[in-house]
């Protein structure tokens, strides 16, 4: 007899070995239906697998993450099986799941065309109600190569060529169509219903410039209409909050070919650059971190002693001078170690913590640019913590409750915690990593925070805590971390003097809590659709008179505004009012406070809020007392 265990606990038994499809059956018709694949023993098969011995079994549908993985990775191969529909002479390459969707790499003698991308679609549509199974068979290594050559699918045959010698290969096939790949997969096309196909572009084959440029499509697969809909929905309301399009409208900031990948800033996005900076600068003020400032540029030979110079130099801008080599600092770390190093430091000055807003240069891939989020010379909100084994756990717990302040004055409250801990290649001893990732977990359990673990996503000097928040989208953004690092400061001889008059290692904490500014302030941009808190706003009011006359008025209102510490401006152009207030509302101002005779008059103005169509006759000392209260909540 073969028994069976279900995530309940509940016992089935079986006379003889059995399909994790007929196991399902014997559950419930509605659970065969929906049964996509099965976990025996933790590990994911089709349901055609056969359970020969007694298990652990999980039924897999479209509501489990792996069931969602599962069709979003048979979407890819259907798309797949309509390009060689519609184009035989295509060859497939690749086809991975990536988040929210799946693409599949083409070889194709042009660009498919937006009409093409539809009708491939359509295809898709029709293939997955024709409801064709999905079979798996195996096969030899080399038969597999033989196979796929005599299809005239080189690329397949050049990776499974790539497999060693005397291993088997298995293959799926839908209909007309057969494919390489390890599994499972959906057990028949019909299971694939909601999908839509998003975008084509290049990519070279095997990510190698001196490689065929091949067409990745791009798609997206949801187990529902509605997850669909809802999707779409999220895509098409983010093309809105883009913070490039946005940045642009608003006169924020731009990136020019001459210096690709950094960030030409006008008045107002510095403006918004300048009140993040001043906030953060704050923070470190009121939390007992010492600000501090090193070079740009630093030699080689730090570099090396750090590892930097071996791991990383592909990514550092290096130059030379007076025959010495040095290279633009990536990161903050290796010159606040060599601040510490300055004059002797004793246990009674730990923790000692140095913040910097760093400016740090990284030579990113031209293909990985995105306007202000991902760019080549960004500055960080950088801090380092030297400090004891002992300390490291209060630490995280005071760390975490500032970085969850932070944030929610910034807008977001919805964290996400995550500890990465120990990779297969790491320095340290197995007792010490015990122990440091052990901390990172009392740290955050005495937050109050549930978190999960990333097995193996630590440095390889120490494990680490990524916390990330999510937007009004729901879109994930990982900004702040802290990390354990007693790797630093043995390499550049950091010490303090202990309680025993000894000479021991601290331990290095690394921690950011927004990371680049540049990054933050476009997540900033696009959390806010671009109309920015008060608090943040470049411009917090515009004043503007409905005729020449007041002019001299809306003057007055506007020095007296600017000298209360306000950002306010004036419009006193020749122009209509309902267009100057058309205008100005499209630049998402806050306020635009117009005024008229009576308002001259009375010493007031009529205060008309973002996003609102009506106005509030109120005194000027109305609306600052109005303005104080909402940038000092932080509104």
């Amino acid at each position: 007899m073969i028994q069976i265990t279900l995530p309940d606990g509940s016992r089935r038994e079986f006379a003889a070995p059995v399909t994790v499809a007929e196991v399902a059956q014997s559950i419930g018709a509605g659970l065969a239906k929906a049964a996509l694949a099965g976990q025996v023993d933790g590990k994911l098969v089709d349901v055609s697998a056969i359970i020969d011995h007694d298990a652990k079994l999980a039924i897999v549908t479209a509501k489990d993450v792996q069931g969602l993985e599962l069709i979003r990775h048979s979407t890819a191969h259907l798309l797949a099986y309509a390009v060689k529909t519609l184009f035989p002479d295509a060859q497939v390459t690749i086809g991975p799941v990536i988040e929210n969707g799946f693409y599949y790499d083409f070889s194709y003698q042009r660009p498919f065309t937006p009409e093409e991308l539809q009708a491939i679609e359509q295809k898709m549509a029709e293939l997955a109600a024709k409801d064709e199974p999905v079979v798996r068979r195996v096969l030899p290594r080399d038969e597999a190569v033989a196979y796929f050559k005599g299809l005239g699918e080189h690329y397949k045959a050049e990776i499974i060529g790539s497999i060693p010698a005397g291993q088997e290969v298995s293959l799926y096939r839908e209909g007309a169509f057969e494919d390489l790949c390890r599994g499972p997969h959906v057990p028949s096309t019909g299971k694939l219903k909601y999908f839509k196909l998003m975008k084509v572009a290049g990519a070279y084959w095997r990510g190698d410039h001196r490689n065929e440029m091949l067409q990745r499509i791009y798609g997206t697969a949801w187990a529902s209409k509605e997850e669909l809909g809802n999707y779409l929905r999220m895509l098409e309301e983010a093309e809105k909050r883009d913070h490039r399009k946005l940045g642009r409208e608003l006169d924020l900031f731009h990136i020019d070919e001459h210096s690709p990948g950094t960030v030409f800033w006008h008045p107002r996005g510095w403006v918004v650059w300048q009140q993040v900076e001043q906030y953060m600068r704050r923070v470190y003020q009121d939390n007992g971190y010492q600000e501090v400032k090193g070079p740009q540029i630093l030699d080689k030979s730090l570099w090396e002693k750090t590892g930097h110079w071996d791991k990383y130099r592909e990514n550092m801008f290096t130059t030379e001078s007076e025959k010495r080599d040095f290279a633009l600092k990536p990161m903050n770390c290796p010159g606040h170690i060599l601040i510490f190093k300055q004059g002797v430091k004793s246990y009674r000055d730990l923790p000692l913590r140095y913040g910097e807003f760093g400016a740090c240069h990284r030579n990113e891939p031209s293909g990985s640019l995105h306007g202000i989020m991902r760019v080549r010379a960004f500055t960080q909100d950088d801090a380092h913590i030297f400090c004891t084994e002992d300390q490291i756990q209060s630490e995280v717990t005071t760390f975490t409750a500032l970085l969850q302040k932070v944030y929610k004055d910034f807008g977001f409250t919805n964290i996400i915690y995550k500890l990465s801990t120990r990779p297969e290649k790491r320095i340290g001893s197995d007792e010490s990593w015990d122990r440091a990732e052990n901390v990172l977990a009392e740290g955050l359990r005495a937050s109050g925070c549930d978190f999960e673990y990333l097995p193996g996503e630590g440095a390889f000097y120490g494990p680490k805590i990524e916390y990330t928040l999510k937007d009004a989208l729901g879109r994930p953004w990982q900004c702040g971390t802290i990390q354990v690092d007693p790797n630093m400061p043995e390499r550049l001889d950091a010490e303090y003097v202990g309680e025993d008059g000894n000479r021991h290692r601290p331990i290095m904490l690394h921690r950011v809590i927004v990371g680049s500014l540049e990054r933050f302030i476009g997540i900033l941009i696009e959390q806010h659709a671009g109309a920015l808190p008060t608090w943040l706003a470049p411009v917090q009011a515009v004043v503007t008179g409905i005729t020449d006359a007041q002019a001299d008025y809306v003057q007055n209102v506007v020095k007296t505004l600017r000298q209360r510490g306000f950002r306010v401006e004036a419009d006193l152009r020749n122009e209509k009012i309902t267009y100057k207030i058309r205008e100005h509302a499209l630049q998402k101002f806050p306020y635009i406070l117009v005024a008229g005779d009576k308002e001259k008059e009375t010493g007031a103005v009529a205060v008309r809020s973002r996003g609102r169509t009506d106005s509030e006759v109120m005194s000027l000392d109305a609306f600052i007392e109005r303005l104080t209260g909402e940038i000092v909540a932080r509104v």
